[in-house]
């Protein structure tokens, strides 16, 4: 299997509509995650790159959809999404990332695959479960990413990994795979790119 260097990630465009996505792209993995569940962190974690994704206290920071070109290799994306859940934005605003996002996740056709991010001590909230049932249709594979697990000992951390499993096959969910993650600790990086490696291999 080929494996990508993520630490040669570099940004690429940011859009803020689905007119300006790039024509030139072949592969797109998005990610995506509630306000504050540290996707910006992830992103710049993977990357080794402490300001690739600007991180912020403030949730909402990502009003566009941002492109990061991987390993200098053209036409290989990770796609950093506008967060969603309860950012302090104008409702006008907010409108827009939803039917921005909805589109783009429904009808891309390079996207292959989608990372959620969701914090360990708080997963599975309404709007995650909204974005796995909105993202279900395309049967494309869901990875889902479970943040600041270094705010759990290792009890927790068991716990939270078979809540999660049990919840998502209570509800059906079935094209997903789950881990563990924290970037505070650098903890899950070989995981997370393996999954990563393992959709950008298939043709």
């Amino acid at each position: 299997m080929l494996k990508y260097n993520y630490k040669q990630a570099s940004f690429y465009t940011t859009v803020a509509d689905l007119n300006s996505l790039p024509q030139e792209s072949i592969k797109e993995i998005a990610i995506v995650g509630r306000s504050n569940s540290g996707k910006s962190s992830l992103l710049n974690t993977l990357t080794n790159q402490n300001r690739l994704a600007f991180t912020s206290k403030t949730p909402g920071r990502t009003q566009h959809i941002n492109f990061f070109n991987i390993s200098n290799d053209p036409g290989l994306f990770l796609v950093d999404l506008p967060g969603y859940g309860y950012a302090k934005v104008p409702m006008k605003v907010r409108s827009n990332w939803v039917l921005l996002l909805a589109d783009y996740l429904q009808t891309r056709k390079p996207l292959i695959g989608l990372i959620i991010i969701m914090d360990a001590r708080h997963p599975l909230k309404d709007l995650d479960y909204t974005m796995l049932n909105f993202f279900a249709p395309t049967n494309k594979p869901v990875h889902i990413v479970l943040s600041k697990a270094d705010k759990l000992n290792q009890s927790e951390k068991v716990k939270c990994l078979q809540l999660v499993r049990s919840e998502l096959a209570k509800s059906g969910f079935t094209n997903h795979t789950l881990q563990l993650f924290s970037s505070l600790k650098r903890f899950g990086i070989e995981e997370l790119e393996n999954t990563l490696n393992s959709w950008l291999n298939k043709s």
